[in-house]
Order: structure tokens, then sequence, then C-alpha cells
């Protein structure tokens, strides 16, 4: 059966990717699985940008039909902020509990109805020829006026 690789080191993604796509006809195989273990810096501008360029860096690397994604949190009232950079919003060492007061401090005294945001996710699928399509997903919400439960990861927690 055809390898799919899945382009993350992130074993809770790459578990919800095998739930997913439970009964493709591909094999889905993890970077470690296939030993790679090279980073690719996410330099672009735009989730899309970033998709597409770890999914066909990792398609030459591995000469792999590949999978790879980049999604982020994006804010109204603060310009589409964090956006593209939300896992490295205000920097590298910060934590997802220091964004998310940030961002509230940012909206304290904004209405309910200002405070609409979304989380965007785009899928590319690399060819090792260097061919990307890209798949997109959004999830519309409001940012809540505080944390709420323990569940999910990063930013859900403010996420309503």
């Amino acid at each position: 059966m055809t390898k799919l690789l899945l382009a993350t080191n992130n074993s809770g993604k790459l578990t919800e990717y095998r739930q997913l796509l439970e009964g493709i006809p591909f094999t889905l195989v993890s970077l470690a699985q296939e030993g790679i273990n090279q980073p690719v810096e996410e330099t672009q501008d735009t989730i899309e940008g970033n998709a597409r360029l770890k999914a066909v860096a990792y398609a030459s690397l591995s000469r792999l039909l590949t999978l790879a994604d980049d999604s982020g949190l994006e804010v109204d009232a603060l310009g589409g902020e964090p956006g593209v950079r939300s896992a490295r919003y205000l920097g590298e060492k910060v934590s997802f509990k220091e964004r998310m007061a940030h961002i509230l401090k940012r909206l304290e005294g904004t209405p309910w109805e200002k405070r609409t945001a979304r989380f965007r996710c785009v899928v590319a699928l690399a060819t090792p020829a260097g061919d990307a399509r890209l798949f997109y997903g959004e999830c519309p919400g409001l940012i809540a006026c505080e944390p709420k439960g323990d569940e999910g990861f990063g930013y859900d927690p403010i996420f309503y």
C-alpha cells in the first residue's frame, strides 16, 4: 500500500489525523517512522504559505505524498492577531496561558458582539515533484471574557 507522510511531530495531531483518515487506501506514516528529524522553519507570512512550505519540503525529503498543515486564531478586534504567528505569539518561550491573558487584557471593555474570531486551518497535500493542493477549514466564534475548562489545546479555553 502507498505511504502518506503526516508531516508533524505533534503526537496529539498525529492521533487526530490517524482517526480522521482511518480507512483511506494509504499507510499513514510519521516523520519519526521515516527517520526524518530535519525541522522546516515556518517562514511564510500566511497560514497557506506555511502549510504549503512544510508539505513540499517534507515531500521532497521523504519522496512520499505528504500532508502538512498550519493553523491560527484570528481575532477581528486585534486586526487578525495572532494569526499566522499563533504558536509563537509574543515569543517562542511564552506559554499559551500567557498568550491568552494578553489577548483578554487587550480585549477588556470590548463588547461581546465585537469579540468575533475564527480558527483557520489549511491542509496541504504535496507530491515529491513539488505539486501541492490546499484545503481550507474555518471555525467562527467569539473570544470569551475569561478562560473556561482545560480540554483541548492552545487557545481553546478562550474560544467560544
